[in-house]
């Protein structure tokens, strides 16, 4: 290990010396040059015996106001952001092929123009003609949004640097290229030098800047993960190609609540607004039919019921297929075990399959009672009461335990003209008895006495 260096330092004037005198040869003053320890001591020569600036310190009391934010009047698009955007933010948005970003974004855009911010749309997979093209079918050709075509950082910056926009819309870092990395467009090095930049740049000069990003075949943003850490908020656009139906999760926001939701419904004039979610996943839904059950779920701060469909159906196979879409099937496979080992109900030689209608994804473990409850339903061929919602988590043991805001989540089950609510026995809902504000609760302990109390089997 390399011995530390001592410093010696001016106490009067800061310069530094390699070595103690009497007197300071920068400002002439006597004994005033005492030794210092070096800022670090680890393997090598570490930080040295050089001073940075001292960082000026507050505490975390303060009367600063909240960043203040700019909405756009896309009342789905507001709510994922967190109430509007922040300015000088850094916001990744990524999704699959064809799901929407650039259309999403080019109406943002236009909506944000509307309301006043100067915005600028840089694309670097589409030429202007064609951003042009798209904006006309959407509607949008009268809006304030400038327009460029670039791929070559340094000229984004320089050009974003002159024109000070207050949003800046980058489609997409997989694209930019930077002269100061030697690697392709696309590459790790670029899309991390491209997107620290950038991010660097927004907290510099106080622009929005929205970067969009590839995404893998397994559904994450392509690149290095460091990209999501340097940016303030992580959007995800999810949808199935066969499904309208287009939502933008936020799965992280250092302004707002992260697993917010927007619906959105794609439509041949570009994506339009859902401001009920739970009355469109729900539109379809007919008549009281074996395998359905209706889960009252939460994304984010907002209440959102879902179809859980199941079918269970002799297999030929010798390994019984599970065909799982919009659920955990790790989730799947937990509740079908319990089912077997603390009910008695095999599942064994049958085919499941299971669905959350609409396209939509749900991830959050209150959801197993619905699914238990599907499952059931499609194996007895019995259908659950039509007026009922279902929420619980299932534990190991068979179990039922509670989940956080059941409050909300029997609102809008009861706004939606629900009035029967099957829920875990230790749930807390205000209200007395098995009531609350005219909406009946039915409490049950464990995942037997379910099946015995709803489908009449012990």
């Amino acid at each position: 290990m390399v011995k530390p260096v001592s410093a010696f330092t001016c106490s009067e004037c800061g310069a530094a010396h390699k070595k103690w005198s009497g007197r300071c040869d920068a400002c002439g003053a006597w004994n005033s040059i005492v030794e210092e320890a070096p800022l670090s001591q680890g393997p090598g020569r570490g930080l040295g015996a050089a001073k940075g600036r001292r960082v000026a310190l507050s505490a975390l009391a303060t009367d600063e106001p909240p960043p203040p934010r700019r909405q756009s009047g896309l009342a789905e698009l507001d709510r994922v952001l967190g109430g509007g955007l922040v300015h000088g933010s850094a916001v990744l948005v990524g999704g699959d092929p064809g799901i929407g970003k650039s259309t999403l974004l080019l109406q943002g855009a236009a909506a944000f123009a509307r309301k006043g911010l100067s915005a600028i749309y840089i694309s670097g997979e589409e030429a202007s003609a064609q951003v042009r093209m798209r904006a006309q079918r959407l509607g949008l050709a009268d809006a304030p949004v400038r327009l460029g075509a670039e791929t070559n950082l340094r000229d984004i910056l320089t050009t974003l640097d002159t024109e000070r926009p207050d949003l800046a819309i980058i489609d997409s870092v997989q694209t930019l290229w930077s002269d100061t990395v030697d690697a392709a467009p696309g590459s790790v090095a670029q899309v991390r030098a491209a997107a620290h930049e950038l991010v660097t740049f927004a907290k510099r000069r106080g622009v929005a800047v929205v970067l969009v990003g590839h995404v893998t075949k397994d559904g994450q943003i392509a690149g290095p993960r460091v990209v999501e850490h340097m940016v303030d908020t992580v959007l995800y656009f999810e949808g199935e190609r066969g499904h309208q139906f287009r939502i933008l999760r936020s799965v992280k926001n250092r302004f707002g609540p992260a697993d917010e939701i927007g619906v959105f419904e794609m439509t041949g004039a570009g994506l339009a607004e859902v401001a009920n979610p739970s009355a469109l996943f729900l539109s379809e839904r007919g008549q009281p039919s074996p395998g359905s059950a209706v889960f009252a779920g939460i994304e984010g701060t907002r209440p959102v019921l879902t179809e859980v469909q199941a079918l269970v159906a002799p297999s030929t196979l010798a390994s019984p297929r599970r065909t799982v879409v919009g659920l955990d099937s790790g989730r799947v496979s937990t509740i079908l075990a319990v089912l077997e080992a603390r009910c008695g109900i095999p599942f064994a030689g049958l085919d499941v399959f299971l669905n959350v209608a609409g396209g939509m994804r749900v991830n959050e473990p209150a959801a197993d009672l619905a699914i238990a409850g599907a499952l059931l339903s499609a194996r007895e061929d019995s259908a659950l009461p039509p007026e009922a919602v279902l929420f619980g988590e299932i534990s190991l043991s068979g179990a039922l335990r509670p989940v956080a805001q059941a409050e909300n989540r029997l609102k809008e089950a009861q706004k939606l003209g629900f009035s029967q609510a099957i829920l875990p026995e230790g749930q807390k809902v205000e209200g007395t008895g098995n009531s609350r504000g005219g909406m009946s609760t039915r409490r049950i302990a464990d995942l037997t006495g379910f099946v015995g109390e709803v489908f009449g089997a012990g």
